[in-house]
């Protein structure tokens, strides 16, 4: 066992609905035994409680839960910045020729550490992430991500239209495939399998009806897909589903809409759609630095919450511009403000809520992380910034340990991200100046 010593912060309640959602404990102790906490609280009662276990001593900074990120794209990582395009010049021109290149097994493999550690060093413990269209390349990504301990929710993206011939697959095939990789990985150490149509404009009524095969037969997988992210995406799938009702109908009508349902962007819903969504309890993915990086629009946060949608938070690598989920959290807070009465005011503890224990809830974990609650794994990451950097100063001189996690998500980077823990492991340290 080891009692770590901290000032740590966490939302173990939805501050959308609570008050007093933000639980501070400025001098805390977290008891951890196998990767998991058996005793949350002051450091004071957990020491009196246990007072002969070795202390990890983590004042200086600020400990919180690790970050969870419910849409990032594993081939992206090397277009990150295609700025000035729309989403759909900026599949064509940037980012399918670079996912084409993923039936290099080697291409692969580099790529798959260099996005599993893009995360854990930004203190991302969690991600729901887009595979890749080639089989052998997400076998390549949860190899990755066991070897690590990333705990990884990843599928085979699946297309058969309007794409590169050289992404698209065929119904039969992408059930085959999908099965295949599902006996391998789903429920393997910390992976999870996500079943992942890129996008009803890509993915026709065969290729939804196999993910809906893998769905029924595999009940504990999780699915994700886009939705509602551009105005030429929207209209080009109504063209491509004339009976269906509106986008989400054409997931609704295979039968994919369910608790288990991640839906990417959701910037244009219509009221009807809002509606189904909370009614199945799916989760809406936030990414806001995509949504402004290509001009897709403002996310309507006071529409989702009012109509009862869950949402969480996500990167979009690389439509985003990186892996930090304080960065997701910052931009979310911008445009909500740009958007004046229609946005709505995010907190400290909105924006923390936001990147941990509602991405816990979007993938059905909350039971096992996204706070530090006594019997959640230890998932965590450490906030302290270098000697002699502009956040050390900002940190000393914050008036109270909810100003100070307001300074972490307005300028916190990459660099002041000291160790991350999963499940107990330390996944990730900062190199010594």
């Amino acid at each position: 066992m080891t009692l770590y010593r901290a000032t740590f912060l966490h939302t173990p309640a939805n501050p959308f609905q609570f008050a007093q959602a933000l639980q501070i404990e400025d001098d805390g102790g977290l008891l951890v035994q196998n990767g998991q906490i058996i005793q949350s609280g002051s450091f004071a009662d957990v020491r009196a409680a246990f007072p002969d276990e070795p202390v990890e001593d983590l004042r200086g900074g600020l400990l919180l839960p690790g970050f969870i990120d419910t849409h990032v794209h594993f081939p992206q990582v090397r277009v990150i910045g295609g700025l000035g395009l729309p989403l759909l010049e900026w599949l064509d021109t940037i980012t399918l020729p670079e996912e084409a290149k993923f039936g290099d097994d080697a291409y692969a493999a580099a790529v798959a550490r260099e996005f599993v550690a893009g995360l854990t060093s930004n203190g991302t413990t969690t991600a729901l992430v887009f595979g890749s269209h080639f089989a052998s390349a997400v076998d390549i990504l949860f190899q990755e991500s066991s070897r690590v301990g990333l705990r990884a929710v990843a599928g085979q993206v699946v297309s058969d239209r309007m794409l590169r011939s050289e992404l698209h697959t065929t119904p039969q095939r992408a059930y085959e495939e999908g099965k295949a990789l599902i006996g391998r990985w789903h429920g393997q150490g910390r992976n999870l399998y996500a079943v992942t149509p890129r996008f009803s404009l890509s993915a026709s009524e065969g290729i939804l009806d196999a993910c809906a095969a893998l769905m029924a037969e595999f009940p504990g997988v999780r699915f994700t897909s886009h939705i509602n992210e551009n105005g030429r995406e929207i209209e080009t799938v109504r063209e491509l589903f004339p009976e269906s009702r509106d986008y989400l109908d054409t997931y609704e009508r295979a039968g994919l809409i369910t608790r288990r349902s991640v839906l990417a962007h959701s910037v244009h819903p219509t009221d009807r759609e809002l509606g189904a969504m909370a009614e199945h309890r799916c989760t809406a993915a936030h990414c806001p630095c995509s949504n402004s990086a290509l001009g897709s629009g403002m996310f309507p946060l006071k529409r989702h919450l009012a109509a009862g949608v869950h949402v969480s938070l996500g990167t979009d690598v690389g439509g985003g511009t990186g892996f930090s989920m304080l960065k997701e959290g910052l931009q979310a807070h911008f445009m909500q403000q740009l958007m004046g009465l229609e946005g709505v005011p995010l907190s400290p503890a909105h924006l923390l809520y936001l990147a941990t224990r509602a991405g816990a809830e979007a993938l059905q974990l909350e039971d096992q992380i996204g706070d530090f609650s006594a019997g959640k794994n230890f998932d965590a990451v450490y906030f302290c910034p270098p000697e002699g950097s502009i956040m050390k100063t900002v940190l000393a001189h914050a008036t109270s340990t909810e100003r100070a996690l307001a300074s972490v998500f307005a300028g916190g980077t990459q660099g002041d991200v000291a160790q991350v823990w999963i499940g107990g492991d330390s996944v990730y340290r900062r190199a010594s100046s």
